[in-house]
Order: structure tokens, then sequence, then C-alpha cells
């Protein structure tokens, strides 16, 4: 139980996990979102002919710039208009751009609402763990903080199934179904989100604060350099394992390897399958053994996975293999960088600029995701499969010597305590 530094009164830990879980949802929106593009990308080249360019830049990784733009400016609604109605907004644009690409006549429309379904995932990426970590008590900050990341990678799952399930259905315009299925989980996210009550924390700070203008430029000062470059090298890291790269690309790669378009597609359900059940393991160490032993554990799978998918791809092993060490990847990110990220970057930063920290960390992570997927395609095309997984492998050791040297342990810390020693 949990007393309400805003008001009094006391909130039981099964309302702050509903409250958690019910906010977590904008989590499973932004994962649908995202990958359902896959699902989506052949039928949308066949019926408006793109370049490899054009497609790379626009159809697939659109709503991923905009994601960076809704990360880097969802700082500011998250500050002035406060979580609660933030969170509110996220619902709508998600509701908005699940309608209109669903009804897009050209390949512009179609960009042009994923780049609204990405300012939504921006914002909500920005919102959501803010909110959570802010009416978490600290003993469970870990496990509630990481039902976003539940959420992230259950929509993603739920994406590749229905991919799956839909290929071939409705004829040339079954896309659309799988493009319009956001926008129904969207309104019951934005309905039910009415119901949360606003963070305590930022109603106490909401007041001290002059401006989000104030805050946001107070963030850049000397005093938080460490924890801006902290949380650049957690981005960094996390998207340069090639984590994007393998959830827009992998069914193509394993289709690359030998597996035919339905086994490959089968393949995208089974990452997710991994994905989510390795991410429920995290969620269970995350309080227990700490962020810290999470990403050594992750670290040490990286570059084991990443090493051998480079040697059988060198040595031309069977696609299965491939798809082995592939779900070995995706296991050791789940529970290393997945669950970690999004609990980590809420809990570091004081509340005063704590929604302009997500904002910098998340808007970080999206430029990382959107420069890997906009090259998914030329890298493909262009280098041998074995070196861009060699390449990923390098820079995973990298990441190992970051949590050795730089990475802070913040399990079981009050968010103020935290502020005080990372400060």
């Amino acid at each position: 139980m949990e007393r309400n530094a805003a008001n009094g009164t006391l909130q039981t830990d099964s309302r702050v996990f509903r409250n958690a879980l019910t906010v977590s949802l904008t989590g499973f929106l932004s994962g649908f979102d995202s990958i359902v593009i896959s699902g989506i990308n052949l039928p949308v080249r066949q019926l408006w002919g793109m370049s490899d360019w054009f497609h790379g830049a626009f159809i697939v990784s659109i709503a991923l710039w905009g994601s960076v733009a809704g990360a880097l400016a969802g700082g500011y609604p998250t500050e002035r208009l406060g979580r609660k109605k933030t969170l509110l907004l996220t619902g709508i644009l998600f509701i908005t751009a699940s309608l209109g690409t669903a009804l897009a006549e050209s390949p512009y429309q179609f960009s042009a609402f994923r780049f609204i379904g990405g300012l939504a995932s921006g914002i909500g990426s920005i919102a959501a763990p803010t909110y959570i970590a802010e009416v978490s008590h600290a003993k469970d900050r870990g496990r509630l903080g990481i039902l976003f990341q539940v959420n992230l990678v259950a929509g993603i799952l739920i994406a590749y199934i229905s991919n799956y399930l839909l290929a071939g259905v409705g004829g040339s315009g079954g896309w659309r179904l799988m493009a319009g299925a956001t926008g129904v989980v969207a309104l019951v996210y934005a309905l039910l989100a009415t119901s949360i009550p606003e963070s305590p924390r930022w109603r106490m700070h909401s007041g001290i604060v002059r401006s989000p203008i104030t805050a946001a430029s107070g963030l850049f000062s000397s005093k938080y350099k460490n924890l801006l470059l902290i949380t650049f090298l957690m981005v960094f890291f996390n998207q340069f394992s090639g984590i994007s790269f393998v959830l827009f690309y992998g069914p193509q790669v394993l289709e690359q390897a030998g597996l035919g378009t339905s086994q490959s597609l089968l393949g995208g359900v089974s990452i997710g399958i991994v994905n989510l059940a390795a991410t429920c393991v995290g969620m269970y160490f995350i309080d227990r053994a700490g962020r810290k032993q999470l990403m050594y554990a992750g670290s040490a799978g990286y570059v084991w996975n990443l090493g051998m998918m480079a040697v059988a791809f060198y040595a031309g092993w069977p696609a299965y293999v491939i798809l082995v060490f592939m779900l070995g990847f995706i296991f050791s990110h789940a529970i290393g960088q997945g669950a970690v990220i999004w609990v980590f970057m809420a809990e570091i930063f004081p509340t005063r600029v704590r929604a302009f920290g997500q904002a910098w960390g998340a808007g970080m992570l999206n430029v990382f995701a959107g420069l890997t997927t906009l090259m998914g395609p030329v890298m493909i095309s262009r280098f041998e499969t074995w070196t861009i997984f060699a390449g990923f492998a390098s820079l995973m050791v990298l990441q190992w010597l970051f949590v050795v040297f730089l990475m802070p342990e913040t399990r079981g810390v009050p968010l103020e305590e935290l502020e005080n020693q990372l400060s």
C-alpha cells in the first residue's frame, strides 16, 4: 500500500498494478503498429510499385521517423498537459493512424498516416514509462515498469500472428485488415485510460517548475551530463545490436536462407513467442537480480548468437539452424536490453526533468531504430549477410564494457534517493 503524496489518500498495490497495466497498453499498440508493416510490405509494394529507396525510407521507416518526432517532442505535452492527458492523446492518434492507413488510396497517404502512428508511439514511449515509474513503489518499480515492454513484445507477437493468419485473406486488399486492426485496441485503451488518476509526483512538481521549456533546457546543464551520456550509450547499443533489423527483416533474411514465404512468416511468429516469453523471464528477475545482472546476461547472449549467425551464413548452414540462433538472439535481447531499457531510463532522471530525459532517450532510440531500418534493404542487397551479423556482434562486446564500467544499478532505490546518488 502506498500513500499518495498529492492528496494523502492510500493506493493499494492492486490499484497501482491496474493503472500501470492500463497505461502499458500503449506499448502493445506501439509494438503491433510497428511490426504489422512486415506483413504489409510486399502487397503494398506490388499494389503501388516503388523503388527500394522509397520503400525503405517511407513505407517501412516513416513510422519510425514519426516515433523520433513524437519521442523528441513528447516531453512537452507530458510535462505541460500532465501524464494522463498525454496518454489519452496517444490513444486518439493511434485510432486516427489506424483508420487512415487502412483506407489509404496512395503510398503518400499511407506514409502520412504511418507517420501519425509513429508520433503516437513516440509520445506514448515518454508518457507511459514516466507515469508507471512515478506511481510505483520502489520495490516493485522494475516489475511494473517492464509491463510496458511486455505489452510491446505482445503487440509484436500478435502482429506476426495476424500477418501469418491473414496472409492471402481478403485478396489483394487483405493488408487493409492488418493495418486497421490497431484501431480496435486503441479505442479500448483510450476508454480505459480515462479512469486512471494523474501522477501524484507530477501534480506536486507541476506547480514548482515554471515551464516545460525551463525544464527541457535544464536537462542539458552540466549537472546531468553523465546521465545523458549513459542514456545515449544505452539506446545506441540497444539498436545496434540489430534488434530492429531482425524484427523488420527477419522473415526476409530467413527466406534468403532457404525458408519458403509461409515458413518465414511462421518463423516471425516464433520470434514473437520467444520475445514475449523471455520478457516475462526478465520481468521475474528485474527486481530480484537487478538491472545490471540482466544486462550482463543479455550481452553475453548477444555476442554468442550474433556471432553464430554470422558463422552460419558464412558456412551456408541450413535455415533452421540460423533460426535457432536468431531465436537465441531474441531471447538475449528480451531478458537484457528489452527488459531493462524503459525501466532504467524512467528511473535515472529527477522528477523535474524526467519527461524530458525520457524524451532524450526515446528520441535517440528511435533515431537509431530508423537508421538501422532505413539501411536494412541496402545492407541486405549490398553486403553478404554474415558480415552484417558479425558487425552487430562486435558492437555487443562494447556494450558489455559499458555495463561493467558505466551503468549504475537502480534496483530497489526510491526515485528521490536515486536523484541524490546520480545527479
